[in-house]
């Protein structure tokens, strides 16, 4: 008979905020499917969760797929689990739930943190229904397509972003969309948490006055309402800040710590990673310097 598949919530950052059910279901799984295994022996220390680690992040989990599948199969009861927050919404996870769907495993949801959930709640905006967007765009012509599509249609739209990109966001926000309403929430549950309200400009002078505002990640609740024409020709300008090669270094070797990958892997991972805000160009140079040093 076949085992089920566990999609488990976990803090976004406060440990407190992990369910009972949560702990329960992560005990009796047979395996846990971790974006991160290091990430979340953190979180499985804290309540005792002895649990079979198996490594499931975004570079592997279409290779992966068929060993889950298999052990379900076997009978096995496996749980996913992402860094922080609920699964499958811009972390891994969706490859597995698709292929148990058309296998028809009985796949469980366990509720609990959301990021994006828990900024909307906090907003103060008119929730009828919302948009959630995933990260914000790091590509010219995604930036452009966000643009236009923002000016397009009024409602309530959630974005993440980076802390590292986030002045670079509201530069954007502050030229095409000078009025609008936002709620940015950073680090939800931890140490630097803090909520802005207001107009982008006023966000973007707050943000560039907090010496902590590149700690912690970012939801950005975003309410449109009329907001009429693009200004400009809704082409991001050129004098945006960049990041320096020695930044994409650390992040590669950071990925290969994580995912203990080569640098090939960890360049293909960042590469595909939307919450990475790097040309191919500038993370091909990092990784020649990176191998010149590790040869």
């Amino acid at each position: 008979m076949n085992g089920k598949l566990y999609i488990v919530a976990t803090p976004i950052g406060n440990l407190g905020d992990m369910t009972p059910r949560a702990i329960e279901i992560l005990k009796k799984a047979d395996i846990i499917a971790a974006e991160d295994t290091q990430t979340s022996m953190t979180l499985l220390t804290k309540f005792d969760i002895k649990t079979k680690l198996v490594s499931n992040h975004k570079f592997n989990e279409n290779s992966s797929v068929e060993y889950f599948i298999n052990e379900i199969k076997n009978g096995k009861n496996i749980a996913v689990i992402s860094d922080a927050g609920t699964p499958c919404i811009s972390d891994p996870g969706n490859v597995l739930v698709k292929k148990a769907a058309e296998n028809n495993i009985e796949i469980v949801g366990i509720p609990g943190a959301c990021a994006a959930i828990t900024a909307v709640s906090v907003s103060g905006f008119d929730i009828k229904s919302f948009v959630f967007d995933g990260f914000f765009p790091r590509e010219t012509k995604e930036i452009k397509k966000t643009i236009q599509k923002l000016h397009d249609n009024s409602g309530v739209y959630i974005f993440y972003e980076s802390p590292r990109r986030i002045i670079k966001t509201f530069e954007y926000l502050k030229e095409y969309f000078p009025e609008i309403n936002i709620c940015l929430c950073n680090d939800l549950t931890k140490k630097f948490e803090r909520i802005y309200r207001g107009s982008p400009d006023k966000i973007l002078r707050e943000l560039q006055n907090n010496s902590s505002a590149e700690k912690g990640e970012y939801t950005v609740v975003i309410e449109i309402s009329g907001v009429g024409e693009i200004i400009g020709d809704g082409t991001p300008g050129a004098s945006c800040p960049t990041i320096s090669a020695q930044s994409v270094e650390s992040i590669i070797v950071d990925v290969m710590l994580k995912q203990k990958c080569s640098v090939k892997d960890a360049v293909k991972y960042i590469a595909s990673d939307d919450a990475y805000d790097f040309s191919k160009n500038e993370i091909y140079s990092a990784s020649l310097n990176l191998k010149k040093i590790l040869s």
